[in-house]
């Protein structure tokens, strides 16, 4: 019998709180989430791919300029959005998605950073994640991208990955070959026994590594870090070459 075909997610969680002190001046007057990129805010980049994904329902949590952000999203109907209000306290990567969680349900779930953005191979990455994810061995399977080749990034890093897909943080004074590209399929026992309030989310990779439970799949295409006003120009060069 052929092997059956996976379900793809149908529920995100978008991460759109952030303060986006590294994108000023640009982020003084708007939230990182809505700086355009080759003519889109980068947080329709994201939902557009989730919704080509199948998406159905996407959580975003919302802080900094929580305003603009909503009333961006509120004509959105394909992902439906579901605004998780972060304006009393910014929760981080991790307390964000803990808050978020009876919004998210019980089924595992993109988790996508909300300035994240790449071009894809032959195949869509996210349903790439989709197919590699198996719930049974992993609690988070990360989209890496190689360090030294992606545009934007100088950093040292993430990630040292096995033969089967497993992953180690990177020792603190060596590089290693791949660095997390923000978006992610997760299980929500990931956040069993969680932090309460404000943590990064690194900590319960971290954890998850240590019992051979974090996994990473290496992206197919041209991942874009685009953290700084100079980084926009890099990729929208790169989006204009792909297209040509």
């Amino acid at each position: 019998m052929p092997p059956q075909q996976k379900t793809s997610p149908r529920t995100a969680m978008v991460l759109a709180a952030g303060l986006g002190e590294r994108m000023r001046p640009l982020t003084e007057t708007m939230p990182k989430p809505l700086v355009p990129v080759a003519g889109k805010p980068l947080l329709d980049h994201v939902l557009d791919r989730l919704a080509a994904a199948g998406v159905e329902r996407a959580v975003v949590n919302v802080h900094y300029l929580a305003d603009q952000i909503e009333r961006h999203v509120a004509s959105r109907t394909t992902p439906q959005i579901v605004i998780s209000d972060e304006r009393a306290k910014l929760l981080n990567t991790g307390g964000g998605v803990v808050k978020a969680l009876p919004q998210i349900g019980g089924e595992p779930f993109f988790h996508i950073n909300s300035d994240t953005i790449w071009i894809d191979g032959v195949r869509p990455n996210l349903e790439r994640l989709t197919e590699a994810f198996d719930p049974d061995s992993m609690d988070a399977l990360l989209l890496l991208a190689p360090s030294a080749h992606s545009i934007g990034y100088a950093g040292r890093g993430d990630y040292l990955m096995a033969a089967d897909g497993r992953l180690t943080k990177r020792p603190e004074s060596e590089i290693a070959p791949f660095v997390y590209a923000g978006a992610a399929l997760l299980r929500p026992e990931l956040f069993r026994n969680a932090p309460e309030g404000a943590f990064s989310l690194t900590a319960l990779f971290d954890r998850a590594a240590a019992v051979g439970r974090l996994h990473g799949l290496r992206l197919e295409g041209v991942w874009m870090h685009v953290g700084t006003p100079d980084a926009i120009g890099q990729a929208e060069a790169a989006i204009k070459a792909s297209t040509a």
